[in-house]
This record gives C-alpha cells, structure tokens and sequence, in this order.
C-alpha cells in the first residue's frame, strides 16, 4: 500500500508544509519546529497571565495559547497583550476558542493566531445519535459555514492565522453520525472548515488532529496529510500534540509515543506537549522531541530501499499476524524483557529492578503488575529458584553448559542458528539479529520454524524506520515468527531515554508491528551494583509505560488528565494526584479528570470513568460518556467516584502488603 503521507519510510525527510507567518515568527517551510504551550491562569487575572507567559517563554515558549471562553475573555487579550508588550515580550498570542464565534471574532482582532475546534465552533456535540439524509446533513454544512465565513474573513482582513483544531473527543453528533468516532471523521471535520478558507483565499491556517489515544492520533495526522494531497488542497503545517497525556513519567510517555511518530514520519511543523503540570514544564519536552531531529538526517546510516509495497496500512491498526511460539506472538500481549547480564552477581532481592520483590520475612516473591516475563542472564544463568511466572534466557553456550535445561532459554546468533539447528529449545529459541543479517537464506528457515521468537537490534540513529523496514522486509518473505524490539540506551539522560524509546519502539507498535520489548543500558564498568539495579528498574518501568501508552499492554491504571488551563474550576494537579493516590492499583481502568465541561466527556471519549469540573467545587462524574452524579461537592467527589466502581463490580480494595526487601 503506497501513500504519500510520509515523505520517506526509510530515510529522515521533513514534509515541507506551506509557511505561515504568526506574528513575525514563521511556522511551516523549512523554518524549525516551533514550540507552544498554554496558560492555565484565569485570563481576567491580567497580570499572572503575563507573569506566567514570561515564565513559560524563558522555558522555550515560541508561541502562547491563552484561553477565551467568553467576550470579556477575548477582550482581555488586549490587556495582556499591552503589558506583555510594555515588559519587551513580543511573543506571539493564540485566543483558544471553545463554542463561542463573537468571541473568536473579536479575539482575532487583537491576538496573532485564534485556534478554532470544529466540533464545538458552530456545530453541536449533545452526544445524540441523529439521523441525517443527505440533504439535510449538506443543510447543516451550510449553515456552519456562514457561520464560520466572519472569522475567516476577519482574519484576512488582520493577517491573523488560525488553527482549525480537530479533538477526538469533541466531534460534533452530525459527524459521528456519518463518519462514526474514527480518525476520517476527525480528518473530515476539519477540511470542511478548510474548504470554505481556500474559498475565501485565506491559507493562513495550522491544522492538528488531536487525540488521547495514541493510535487514533498517529491514525488521524497522516489521513489528514493524504486528504489534503488527494483533494489538491495546500500543504499546510501541522501542530503536533496528544490531549490529555496526563502527568509525570505517564504523561512524558504517551506525548512520545504520539508526537515522536509523526516526526518520525517527517511530519509536524509545531509541538504542544499537554502535560498536567505548570506550563513551563511542558516546553522542555517539546524541545527534547524536536532536537532529537535538528542533524537526525546527517547522523543517520542510509537504510536500503523496500522493494514492492508498503505492507501495511497506515491509517487503521491491525497488529501483523504471527503464530504463536510459548507465550509470544499469537493474541498474547507484548511480553517484557529484562536484560540483567552485566551484572557481576544476582541475588534474590536483585530481582525487584525487573518487577519480581522478594519478601525475606515470607520466603517468597510478589510479582507487581511492572513485573517482567522474562530475563536474561547471558553466560551466567541465575543461582536460584525463579519466582513462578518469571522465565530465563541464556546465551546459547551457557544453555549447553547447563545440560540444555527445559526451563532455559537460549539466545543465538544467526551464525549459530544456521550451524546447529538440532541443538535448541524444543519450544522456545531467541534469534539475536542485526537487521544486515536477514537475507534469503535466513528467511527460509523461518519460514518453517515454529519455535524462533527473532529479537531484532540496530545501533541505526534512524532506528524506528530502520526497524519499521525490516517488519516489511518479514511481512513482504511471509515470515510470522514473533519479534521483540530491542534498543540500547545510555541512561546517563533518563528524560531524553524516556523520550527516544518511547519513540522508537511506540512507533513500532502504534503500527502493530512488535510483540515484546527489551530494553538496555551502556553499564559504565565501575559503576555500583545499586546503580545497575536503579537503571535496570527504569528501564523495566520505561517498557511497561510504553505498552501502555501505544495501547497495546494495559498493566496499570490510566489516567486521561487535561493540563490546566484559564478554564479549570478545580486544583488539577492536586486533584489528580488525590485520585491517583486512591485508585493506582486498578489495573487496566481508564479514569478521566478533566478541568471542564470543554474538556468533558468529549476529551475522555474512550475512559471507563470520568471526573469533571462543571462549576466551582462541583463535579460532575461519569460513567463512559453518561453522566452519572451531577454537581457533586468536591470534597465528596473521590469518595463518590469510588462507590460507582464499587457498584460496578470494579472497585478492589488496596492490599496491605510487607515492604520487600530493597524497595
């Protein structure tokens, strides 16, 4: 399946989007990939938003997004914008509009960018199921677009740029009508809005195609970049973002696994990371994604040529078809590899860095929910009895020496693989390869081979398409043995390790290609052995946080939180710290906390369970989409939160366990 939406699936080229000029500063072209974020200060508070603009500039804001819910709102962008002015701050404005067109008319009068949300511009979101005949439905269509018309020509007239940003959560009843909640109809509600601009001869415009869920996200942008190609419409630059990331590691997480996709891909011109933290945080984050691809096309190795089609569909996830060996591949989920070989020794408590805690009180193991299926020892297979579910791999000489356990698991090279075929596991082999050794020959013997699980590695800095090439390369010679995705990192940068394998390998599996993941550290040779451990123990952490976020292995709570904003009627921060204190135990449960009815049932569209603020000190909770309990007093709203998973069947109480040792 060839597409356009990517420059290069196997070198690094940026897509060149048209250049749009806010407020001096371009975006789009060949000019660098701006960063944003967002004010959460209340924009009638003039003067902490201007304080807070300053702060969020020095952290590397490019541009600054400041929400206008209302009239008064939207007139006070002029009062900010003179006092950040007077203080030799002339960073850009962007007015951040929700439901309200007067306010988007008179914002665009005073600020340099006014983003709009079709689903909620001029359309209508009551989470109805209405039935629409074509006629009808083109009634609707021409009602928003007059309705539209104004801003656009309002911005022309000021040389004001827009962004017209599509929310999955926030798709209007008329477009799920037709399109359903997929990313065409996200894609779709946007360019109806973009047709009227070009109609109008206004190309001032940013799009984005934004998304809580990864896949859908990912999914979203690149249809959006082949639309626009396959209706002749321009080029135009694309802010990058994942709403409602969430806080800390999570948060840090899921924004790469999104964000670091697309720019894979060659794709995005600005980045916002919506983290639910201060502002400020979120700029050095953006910054570490972008950089990560200022030289990448000079630090790169040249990857080969696919010959033949692009095997994969790009715009909807299928996870490629395998067989099942031992407990990979198949309908399993993504299994979690410990690499634990350079240490000097292991001893029972050692094993807590790969999720495994040993309780010397009890005399035996707790496996947490970050607990690897796997470790692997190398040349020195580990002196005791593993805890149940944990299994063991070893080099394939240290397998031999151990008399070919049935409970070990040898690791070979390809060389090794061809050489002595009939000395392997019956069930269970790990092939090691370099992506220079799968040739003809290699591919025959997978072909047939039902016990080889491939682990496949690049020291490649374009490593995700160098590893994306080579699925293609399995996909396209029919081989279906499981692959699990192995990187080395150095880990004297945790936050940019974070980021680069969450990019890496979440790429992968955002397109269904992976069924297990290892990742390792460069160990420094005189570095202590509680240091090994502490590395080890973030990259355990790392592999299960990167599952989850390309959704593909849920193994703990998941917390949909929207960064706050001018809008938020509660502490968010706090709020979400309070209820991720009382529920982190719930595995696999998607919970929503989100600051207002904008940011509502909509923006958590997929959570199991919703906390929303509806007005000062009252919540609004939710299962699914339906509201449940209105205005409740936000100091009962946990409580209450927590007796509807109870009365689900859902809620489990937190076990009191010992501390184990180390921990």
């Amino acid at each position: 399946m060839n597409k356009t939406y990517c420059p290069s699936l196997t070198e690094y080229k940026r897509r060149v989007a048209r250049v749009v000029n806010i407020g001096g500063l371009p975006m789009g072209g060949n000019h660098p990939i701006r960063v944003q974020s967002m004010t959460t200060i209340d924009t009638m508070d003039t003067l902490g938003s201007v304080e807070q603009t300053l702060r969020m500039v020095e952290a590397g804001c490019e541009y600054v997004r400041i929400t206008a819910p209302s009239m008064k709102e939207a007139q006070n962008l002029l009062e900010i914008k003179k006092e950040l002015r007077k203080r030799g701050c002339n960073v850009p404005l962007i007015a951040d509009i929700h439901f309200t067109p007067n306010a988007a008319e008179l914002a665009a009068r005073i600020v340099e960018k006014v983003r709009v949300n079709p689903g909620n511009y001029a359309d209508k979101k009551k989470f109805e199921e209405i039935e629409y005949t074509d006629a009808t439905y083109a009634a609707e269509v021409e009602r928003i677009r007059e309705r539209f018309r104004p801003l656009v020509q309002i911005c022309k007239q000021y040389g004001t740029a827009m962004r017209i940003g599509t929310n999955h959560g926030s798709l209007s009843d008329r477009i799920l009508s037709r399109y359903g909640d997929t990313p065409l109809g996200m894609v779709e509600s946007a360019l109806e809005f973009l047709r009227l601009c070009e109609e109008e001869n206004y190309y001032d415009v940013v799009l984005s195609m934004k998304a809580s869920n990864t896949q859908v996200m990912v999914q979203a942008y690149r249809l959006l970049v082949q639309k626009l190609d396959e209706e002749g419409l321009q080029p135009y630059p694309l802010h990058l973002g994942v709403t409602e990331a969430g806080e800390a590691e999570d948060g840090r997480i899921k924004s790469a696994v999104g964000i670091g996709t697309l720019l894979e891909d060659g794709l995005g011109d600005t980045v916002r990371v919506s983290l639910t933290e201060a502002p400020e945080a979120e700029a050095p984050v953006a910054r570490m994604l972008i950089d990560r691809y200022t030289n990448r096309a000079a630090e790169a190795r040249s990857i080969k040529l696919l010959v033949g089609e692009v095997p994969i569909n790009p715009f909807q996830y299928y996870r490629r078809a395998t067989h099942e060996v031992a407990n990979f591949g198949g309908q399993n989920v993504p299994r979690v590899i410990a690499d634990l070989s350079r240490l000097p020794r292991l001893e029972y408590g050692d094993l807590r860095a790969a999720g495994h805690l040993y309780s010397p009180f009890l005399d035996k193991f707790q496996m947490s929910d970050l607990g690897a299926d796997y470790i692997y020892s190398g040349e020195r297979p580990v002196p005791f009895m593993l805890p149940n579910g944990l299994k063991e791999i070893v080099t394939h000489s240290a397998w031999l020496d151990a008399g070919q356990r049935p409970d070990h698991f040898p690791l070979m090279t390809p060389d090794t693989y061809l050489k002595d075929l009939p000395k392997r596991h019956s069930e269970l082999n790990f092939l090691l390869v370099e992506l220079d050794a799968l040739d003809a020959d290699l591919f025959r013997h997978l072909q047939t081979d039902r016990t080889v699980v491939l682990v496949l590695s690049t020291s490649n800095a374009h490593a995700m398409p160098e590893l994306r090439r080579a699925f293609f390369e399995l996909l396209n010679n029919g081989v279906t043995s499981p692959v699990v995705i192995l990187r080395t990192y150095t880990v004297d940068n945790p936050a940019q390790t974070q980021l680069d394998a969450a990019t890496d390998v979440g790429g992968l599996l955002i397109d269904g290609l992976g069924d297990g993941i290892v990742l390792c550290t460069d160990l420094l040779p005189n570095q202590e052995q509680e240091n090994w451990l502490r590395d080890i123990d973030v990259l355990n952490q790392l592999s299960f946080g990167i599952l989850q976020a390309a959704r593909t292995r849920m193994s703990k709570t998941e917390y949909i939180s929207c960064p706050s904003c001018g809008r938020t009627l509660f502490d968010l921060q706090e709020t979400t710290a309070m209820i991720r204190k009382r529920t982190d135990h719930l595995k696999g449960i998607k919970i929503g906390i989100m600051g207002c009815i904008v940011n509502g049932p909509g923006e958590m569209a997929d959570a199991d369970y919703g906390y929303v603020g509806v007005g000062k000190g009252k919540i609004s909770l939710y299962r699914g989409q339906k509201v449940i309990k209105k205005s409740v007093p936000e100091e009962a709203a946990v409580d209450e939160l927590i007796e509807l998973m109870r009365e689900d069947g859902r809620w489990i109480e937190k076990e009191l366990v010992e501390e184990p040792v180390g921990a």
